[in-house]
């Protein structure tokens, strides 16, 4: 059943001429989630309680951020990307 929804969905797409998916507004979302967790990682009240997210050796750039805080930050970074990336629609079409 899903399957078969996805077919659909990708023939429709390819029929359209836009592909299944839109991958123009990615590097906006990365960089606005990278940019939430620089900056709350400085500011949330308490971030180093819990479990430790395992950066490796990024860790000390993220001041060592629970695993909490992470997942808050990406959260976020992933609301303003899109909503960065809706707003700028306009200018991401006519780049094509």
């Amino acid at each position: 059943m899903i399957h078969s929804v996805l077919m659909a969905a990708t023939k429709a797409a390819d029929e359209a001429g836009t592909g299944l998916f839109n991958w123009q507004g990615t590097p906006i979302i990365i960089a606005s989630c990278l940019l939430v967790l620089l900056i709350s990682s400085r500011t949330i009240a308490k971030p180093h309680v819990g479990p430790k997210m395992p950066l490796g050796p990024l860790g000390p750039l993220f001041n060592d951020i629970s695993v909490a805080g992470f997942l808050g930050a990406m959260s976020f970074g992933h609301i303003l990307g899109v909503l960065a990336v809706m707003g700028l629609s306009g200018v991401l079409n006519n780049v094509q």
